[in-house]
Parts: structure tokens; C-alpha cells; sequence
């Protein structure tokens, strides 16, 4: 379900028109996120620490208004939730698109996550799908990234988050990992942004 925003009253109407004109309208930051508390519950619950800390970020998106609107040409609308599209590996090294929904129950998240990761894994192909209410995931467990960019067709309105996950470090008996965040300047600032990694790192904290 969505709702259509009037941007005759909206406060940030003005920001939006401005912003998706530009043929760039994303912006994008990284930051480290210390995931010590996250990984050892993961493994106590016998959870994929890749399933938990998506759990983490679903349950903050879906606290944080900005992270649900959505630009649909000159319109913007407000999705009642947000679910994942992320991207699952293959034995032969490629992978396909997810469609992972949100559950506020991790065991029921987890549950219907990895029999959507199986559909992915015995499928062939993309998988590609107007859908407006997800986030673009990806994981990149292999590089402790500092910067990251994202295939874009700029010929093609988009406005969903992407977000990315880098490689888990060690330092002195505490675990980290960077986290790229990259939103449509037109439907939040950098405010929201980090709204959304401070409760992410909250619930990564427990």
C-alpha cells in the first residue's frame, strides 16, 4: 500500500522538483559500523550474520519515513513498507536479484529469506521487477571498502536506496564493517541518513 504526497503542502516539495531534475540525484556516504555485539548473537542463534544485520537494516528503514518515499516521475508517494532485493551469489559465480520481504520476527524473516536465496540459487537470469517498495542490497564480504559507486542507466528515473555491505575486520577483539548508503537527494538529506545509521548501529548493539 502507498499513499500519494501532496506537494502543495509538502515541506520538501521544493527540495524534491530541485533535486530530480538533475540527471545525478543520488548521494552517498560510508561509514563503519562495529558489528562485535551482532556477529556473536548471529552465531549463538545459529542466524547468517548476513541474514541479522539485513534484519537490522529492514526493521531501521522501516522506522525512518524518508527511507519509504519513493520519486515515480514528478510524483512522490509513501510506501507503508519496505522490503529487500538483494543480490544472491551462484555456484557458477554470478547471481541474481532477491525479493526478500520484511517480517519484524527475525525467525519468520529468516525463514521466508532463505527459501527466496534458494528460489535465486536454482534459478538462471536476473530477475528484474518494477517494484518500488525494496532496497537494493549487495554484499561485498570480500573488500573493506572506503568509497563505493553503483551501475546507474541515468535514462531511467530511479529513486530506491541502495545499500552495501563491505567486509567484516577484526581490530583488537572488536568487529567492524563499512556500509555504503546511497539515497535520492530529492526525498532526504543527510540527516535522515544518519538517523537511519544510528538506529541501525543501535539494533546491531541489541
Amino acid at each position: 500500500m502507498r499513499t500519494k504526497i501532496d506537494l502543495d503542502t509538502w515541506e520538501r516539495a521544493d527540495h524534491f522538483r530541485f533535486f530530480n531534475s538533475f540527471e545525478e540525484p543520488f548521494f552517498s556516504v560510508v561509514v563503519n559500523v562495529d558489528c562485535t555485539h551482532a556477529y556473536s548473537k548471529a552465531r549463538q542463534m545459529g542466524v547468517s550474520f548476513f541474514l541479522y544485520y539485513l534484519h537490522c537494516t529492514l526493521t531501521a528503514v522501516n522506522h525512518i519515513i524518508p527511507f519509504k518515499y519513493r520519486a515515480e516521475g514528478d510524483e512522490v508517494f509513501l510506501y507503508d513498507d519496505v522490503n529487500a532485493s538483494a543480490t544472491v551469489d551462484r555456484p557458477n559465480g554470478t547471481f541474481g536479484f532477491s525479493y526478500i520481504d520484511y517480517d519484524p520476527d527475525l525467525t519468520a524473516f529468516v525463514a521466508g529469506a532463505k527459501e527466496e536465496i534458494g528460489r535465486v540459487r536454482s534459478t538462471t537470469g536476473l530477475d528484474l521487477r518494477a517494484q518500488q517498495n525494496i532496497l537494493h542490497i549487495s554484499a561485498i564480504p570480500w573488500i573493506n571498502f572506503t568509497a563505493l559507486t553503483h551501475a546507474r542507466s541515468f535514462s531511467y528515473k530511479d529513486s530506491v536506496p541502495k545499500i552495501s555491505y563491505g567486509k567484516l575486520t577484526d581490530n583488537n577483539g572488536r568487529k567492524s564493517m563499512p556500509i555504503s548508503v546511497t539515497v535520492h537527494h530529492g526525498l532526504m538529506d543527510g540527516l535522515h541518513v544518519g538517523e537511519f545509521i544510528d538506529l541501525f548501529q543501535k539494533l546491531l548493539n541489541g
